[in-house]
C-alpha cells in the first residue's frame, strides 16, 4: 500500500512517499480502507522528535492519528463491524498511522459514519471532536448555563469544543482574530475577543470552566477569569498548581483517550446538526501534499482543519 513515513525525526522533508507492506490485523482489529485523515499538531510534534520519550518507537513510522473510511476485512473475533460499513475513528497512538491507504482499528475505537457524513468531515472530527468532548463533558462536566471560554476556537479543537457547548446550553466565550469573527459565531459563540485588540483576562470574569488550547501566557492569564471552584483544563501546557490554589480554581492538563462510545455521541450531534467540523483545507496524500499541510499546521494559522484526501 502507499503511505506517507519518517525514517528519522527532523522537518517536513522527512516525509516520504513510499510503498509498504499492508498491515496485518488482530483478532480484536478491523482493517480501515482510508478515505480521508486528517492533520493534527500531534503529527509534526511527533515528527519533530518532541515526543520521543513519551512515544519511543522504532522506525519507519506512518503519523496520523484520524480515519474516515470502508472496512476492508474484520478480525475473528469482531462482531459489530462488517466488510462495506462506513466508519471513523481516532485509532489507538501506535506506529502505524493513517497517512497511508490502509489502517489497523481496534473494534472499540470505531464508530459507525452517518449517511449525510462525508468521508472528509468525518477525518476532521475525531481527535478534536473526541478531545472537546472528554474536556468539556467528561472533566469539566459543564451543564445548561454555565459560562465557558474556550480559546483559539477557530482551530480544530476549539470550533468542535464553542459547538459541543453551545448544544449543551452554555454561554460561550472564544478567542480569535477579527477574520475569524465570523465563523466563531457561526458555530456558536456568544461572545468573541479578538485577542490583538482586546486581554481577554481583563474583560472576562467568573467563569464556570476555561479550555486552554494555546498554553504560555494565555494559560497563565486564565485562572483569574475563572470564579472561585471553577474549573480548567489545558491541552496545551502543564497548570501550575500553585497558581490554582490562589484562586480557588481546578486546574489539570488533557491527554485525550480514543474512545468509539462517544464518537458514536459525536456522529449523533452532528445527524441533529449541533456539531459539524469546520473542514478548511484539503490536501492530497502525496510527500508533496503531506508537507504542505503540515506546513500549514505548524504556521498556527489554519483555519478549521487540514484533511488529507486519500481515496476518491
Amino acid at each position: 500500500m502507499k503511505a506517507i513515513v519518517i525514517d528519522q525525526y527532523g522537518g517536513k522533508e522527512q516525509l516520504k512517499e513510499r510503498e509498504v507492506e499492508t498491515p496485518a490485523i488482530s483478532a480484536h482489529q478491523v482493517l480501515v480502507e482510508v478515505h480521508a485523515t486528517s492533520i493534527n499538531p500531534i503529527d509534526w510534534k511527533l515528527r519533530e522528535g518532541y515526543l520521543k520519550e513519551m512515544l519511543p518507537w522504532d522506525f519507519p513510522i506512518i503519523l496520523g492519528w484520524d480515519v474516515a473510511g470502508v472496512v476492508k476485512e474484520v478480525g475473528d473475533e469482531v462482531r459489530h463491524y462488517h466488510p462495506g460499513d462506513r466508519v471513523f475513528a481516532r485509532p489507538a497512538t501506535t506506529r502505524q498511522g493513517t497517512y497511508a491507504e490502509f489502517v489497523p482499528v481496534d473494534e472499540n475505537l470505531l464508530a459507525r459514519m452517518p449517511e449525510s457524513m462525508s468521508f472528509e468531515e468525518g477525518a476532521a472530527i475525531p481527535l478534536t471532536g473526541l478531545t472537546a468532548w472528554q474536556c468539556l463533558v467528561e472533566t469539566g462536566q459543564i451543564k445548561k448555563g454555565d459560562k465557558v471560554l474556550i480559546h483559539a476556537g477557530a482551530g480544530g479543537v476549539g470550533s468542535m469544543a464553542i459547538q459541543i457547548a453551545n448544544s449543551i446550553g452554555c454561554y460561550v466565550a472564544t478567542t480569535a482574530s477579527d477574520k475569524n469573527d465570523e465563523l466563531v459565531t457561526s458555530l456558536g459563540a456568544n461572545r468573541v475577543i479578538d485577542y490583538r485588540e482586546e486581554d481577554f483576562s481583563e474583560v472576562l470574569e467568573n467563569f464556570d470552566f476555561v479550555l486552554d488550547t494555546m498554553g504560555g501566557e494565555t494559560l497563565d492569564k486564565s485562572y483569574g477569569v475563572l470564579k472561585r471552584g471553577g474549573k480548567l483544563v489545558s491541552i496545551a501546557g502543564q497548570p501550575d498548581e500553585e497558581k490554582a490554589g490562589q484562586f480557588g480554581v481546578e486546574a489539570s492538563s488533557y491527554w485525550l483517550e480514543p474512545n468509539g462510545q462517544q464518537l458514536k455521541k459525536l456522529g449523533d450531534l452532528f445527524v441533529s446538526g449541533e456539531v459539524k467540523p469546520e473542514v478548511g483545507h484539503i490536501y492530497p496524500l502525496t510527500e508533496q501534499g503531506v508537507r504542505d499541510a503540515h506546513e500549514l499546521s505548524e504556521s498556527h494559522h489554519a483555519r478549521g482543519k487540514i484533511v488529507l484526501k486519500v481515496k476518491g
